[in-house]
């Protein structure tokens, strides 16, 4: 009876410790559990290269391109040149039917032909009037002196009637003559007056018929241009990248509004990237930034380029109707040059231009380098809302999550430039410090100053998620 009652003690010691056991575990399970908090991968503050950079796409154009517009009006009789051509300066392109301004040269050269007759017979007057001035004049002085004897004869006969030596017929004869040479005198004075007059009426003819000469001239000289204008020739050395016209079509030229563009000759040695620049990203962008360059053409190859020029107006403030709406985008073009060396293998390689106006790229613009800063992941780095003394809710902190003994601190920070990955730290953490580098939602919103975490594997997280 005894030995049955030992038994039964010891089963039931054994059922107890069991159950105690199994207490015990899930008491230490449930602990273990609340002391788990959030899980968190982290990483290290380093002292790294920041490379900051703008990115844009745009196209490629030639740097130098001239539009070939033609200054008369007609109908294109020949056309020399193909698109893709190279030419040199000076070299025949087109032609524009020429009739019509030869006949115009003709006219004009009759007209200012004629003018200069006119201007011929003017000058002709004038020297006659000039020839019968002279002829007055000395008919004058003629007549003067001869007055002057006949008026000394009179006052002689005068005299003499007064004596008895002559009879009054003869004093009468004598006064009758002097009479007469004065009557020519004033006639003569009236002859060289008209002749003056004559003169100064004929200089008047003959300067506006030098005016009419010098316009006449001057329309033949302007015909004449436009006739030469008729045959186009290259300003400059390059290749035809643009060609808009065929032969038989007719062109406006440019006296008359725009003008019909015939055709563009591009410098395709020197090529250009044009990007369109945010008006947030276009102020770190300076004159002679390097820029990598990827063409859409050519895969897996990337170019280099140098800006060259930032333009100061944004695109949308040319148009007539500009919105002043702020909600708009608002971008400046940026062009780009592309550096030769980065593609001469392309030049020895391939016939003609490895690049063609239109063709598609982006760039990464290169705005600031900076050697040994402390830097952290972006996604390491987010906000939280501040409070001020009353509680209440105020601007937002930059801040990362130091991590300590499965504790995490909030530590505000500073900022500066940033890549694609890392972005400069200029304050509130040092070198080697651990931070919470993820999960995105646990750093973005969860975590807290004080927060319990557990620090995991990233692997680990990334496999629960695609679970």
């Amino acid at each position: 009876m005894a030995k049955k009652k030992r038994g039964n003690t010891l089963l039931y010691s054994l059922i107890f410790i069991v159950v105690a056991l199994v207490a015990a575990a899930m008491i230490f399970k449930n602990n273990k559990s609340k002391s788990k908090g959030t899980e968190i991968y982290t990483e290290t503050i380093k002292k790294r290269t920041i490379i900051e950079t703008v990115a844009a796409s745009g196209r490629i154009f030639p740097e130098e391109e001239l539009s070939i517009s033609s200054d008369v009006s007609g109908e294109i009789v020949d056309l020399y040149v193909e698109e893709g051509d190279t030419v040199k300066i000076g070299q025949l392109l087109a032609k524009i039917d020429p009739e019509i301004y030869k006949s115009v040269v003709d006219r004009a050269e009759a007209t200012a032909n004629s003018s200069r007759a006119q201007l011929a017979d003017s000058e002709a007057q004038i020297a006659q009037f000039k020839s019968n001035l002279k002829q007055a004049e000395a008919q004058k002085r003629q007549i003067e002196a001869q007055i002057e004897n006949s008026r000394a004869t009179y006052n002689r006969n005068l005299k003499l009637n007064k004596d008895g030596v002559i009879s009054n017929a003869d004093l009468e004869a004598s006064k009758s003559s002097l009479r007469a040479l004065e009557a020519n005198l004033a006639s003569s004075v009236a002859t060289i007056e008209s002749a003056a007059s004559s003169i100064e009426s004929g200089r008047q003819r003959a300067k506006a018929a030098k005016f009419t000469v010098k316009s006449a001239e001057a329309s033949a000289k302007e015909a004449k241009k436009n006739l030469g204008r008729t045959t186009l020739t290259a300003p400059r050395n390059g290749v035809i990248s643009k060609l808009n016209v065929k032969r038989g079509e007719r062109v406006v030229g440019t006296s008359q509004m725009a003008g019909t563009e015939i055709m563009r000759i591009a410098n395709m040695n020197s090529m250009e990237v044009q990007v369109d620049v945010s008006e947030n990203d276009v102020l770190k962008v300076k004159l002679k930034d390097t820029a990598d360059i990827e063409v859409d053409a050519y895969l897996d190859r990337t170019f280099k380029g140098l800006v060259t020029q930032i333009s100061n107006s944004a695109n949308n403030t040319g148009s007539a109707n500009v919105s002043l709406n702020t909600d708009q985008v608002t971008n400046f073009t940026v062009k780009i040059r592309l550096l030769p060396d980065s593609y001469a293998d392309l030049v020895k390689d391939k016939r003609g231009y490895p690049f063609r106006p239109g063709m598609s790229a982006s760039v990464d613009i290169l705005t600031n380098r900076k050697k040994d800063i402390l830097t952290a992941s972006i996604q390491a780095v987010t906000t939280r809302t501040k409070e001020n003394e009353d509680g209440e809710e105020e601007d937002l902190d930059v801040v990362v999550f130091l991590y300590e003994n499965d504790i995490v601190r909030t530590k505000t920070v500073k900022t500066g430039i940033q890549d694609d990955k890392y972005i400069e730290l200029l304050s509130g953490v040092m070198d080697e410090e651990e931070i919470a580098l993820g999960p995105y939602s646990a750093v973005a919103r969860t975590l807290k100053d004080s927060s319990l975490v557990t620090k995991v594997d990233k692997s680990k997280i990334n496999k629960k998620g695609k679970k």
